[in-house]
């Protein structure tokens, strides 16, 4: 860098990257793409979400889960055994990686609810928030069928390295790179944040975090793991699983049109934008930040209403990518169809093909 000049990152680097025909691919792709924002984080924190890794079990719920002492561990297994069939146990497979220390207990479960009649995502959903408030140092770190988180105290390219990435084949993969602000660079507060098969990563500051928690609180969640991001994936989940909303909605809860525009809108798109600021207000986001969610079969990725961080999009043939920088994107894609920059406010939504079994290549 010449002298004299100053690099301003503008925060955390984001990635995603999808195949349409549900064609599993390493993950080692993403990883490749996130090494190019090595300069957007700080070493405090990354990590990735991947869809469709685990088609051996696809009908068992895959949980990932941290814990800084083995009671913590033991506390986990009495409480799944309470209500899940444990098939499987292990520790989740890393490998020894320069760039990572002071690991903390990692396991791996594969479950299958004990009650027929119950509501199987209400249970895991419950049994995940219970793990991250009462067990303490414990956290879960993903727990839904077919997918799972990796992350940890790291760069991005160490923290794949660590996880073993590239011996695991998904549809969708997600990645972070964190340089926390005003929150701890701890295992449990590197990105994706996760609740059942929604995933979230995210780059910015959520001024409005205030209000999102307390309303959050009040629909039965809990605020454990230190930061802003949490409450925009249990929000996900709350507008997308409980309220039944499609993706296209809650990205309009979260990055509304402003007053001034809604006045100008069609009476019918008028009376929907208003319906959505006067029920679900306490879910706006204020402030900076860019976002990608994934979730089974799809993800969706979106900038604040002023789009005052960096999100880019791509598409070649059946891939889809997104990215905080073109740069990431070319790394795996030299020569990408089309390429372009979302609106402030405008979602990028790409599902897998209706239809399309997801499979590994």
């Amino acid at each position: 860098m010449l002298e004299g000049w100053v690099r301003i990152p503008s925060g955390c680097a984001i990635a995603g990257i999808i195949n349409q025909n549900g064609q599993a691919f390493s993950g080692e792709m993403i990883a490749r793409a996130m090494t190019v924002m090595h300069d957007r984080s700080n070493g405090l924190g990354g990590g990735f979400a991947g869809y469709g890794i685990y088609p051996e079990m696809k009908e068992a719920y895959a949980f990932h889960v941290l814990a800084q002492d083995k009671t913590g561990i033991s506390q986990v297994d009495e409480l799944f055994k309470e209500n899940f069939t444990v098939i499987l146990k292990e520790p989740l497979p890393t490998r020894r990686t320069a760039g990572v220390a002071g690991t903390p207990f990692l396991m791996r479960y594969f479950l299958q609810p004990q009650k027929e009649n119950a509501d199987a995502d209400q249970l895991v959903a419950a049994t995940t928030l219970q793990i991250n408030k009462h067990i303490g140092g414990t956290f879960v770190l993903s727990g839904a069928k077919n997918m799972g988180v990796f992350k940890g105290v790291g760069y991005p390219e160490d923290i794949a390295a660590f996880f073993r990435l590239d011996e695991y084949k998904g549809y969708l993969w997600t990645g972070h790179g964190r340089f926390p602000t005003n929150t701890p660079g701890w295992w449990g507060g590197a990105h994706p944040f996760s609740l059942l098969d929604v995933t979230l990563v995210h780059n910015g500051e959520i001024s409005s975090y205030g209000a999102n928690r307390r309303y959050l609180e009040s629909q039965g969640y809990h605020m454990t793991l230190q930061t802003d991001s949490e409450a925009i994936a249990y929000a996900c989940d709350f507008l997308h699983r409980r309220h039944q909303l499609p993706w296209e909605i809650i990205a309009k809860v979260f990055a509304p049109p402003h007053w001034w525009e809604i006045d100008r809108m069609p009476a019918e798109e008028r009376e929907l934008a208003v319906a959505l600021r006067r029920t679900y207000g306490s879910l706006l986001m204020n402030g900076p930040f860019s976002i990608i969610v994934g979730f089974a079969g799809g993800m969706m990725a979106l900038n604040d209403r002023l789009k005052l961080r960096s999100l880019v999009a791509a598409q070649n043939e059946e891939w889809v990518f997104v990215a905080s920088e073109e740069a990431a994107i070319r790394a795996v894609c030299p020569e990408p169809e089309s390429v372009w920059y979302p609106k402030g406010g405008e979602a990028v939504i790409q599902l897998v093909k209706e239809n399309v079994e997801c499979h590994a290549a």
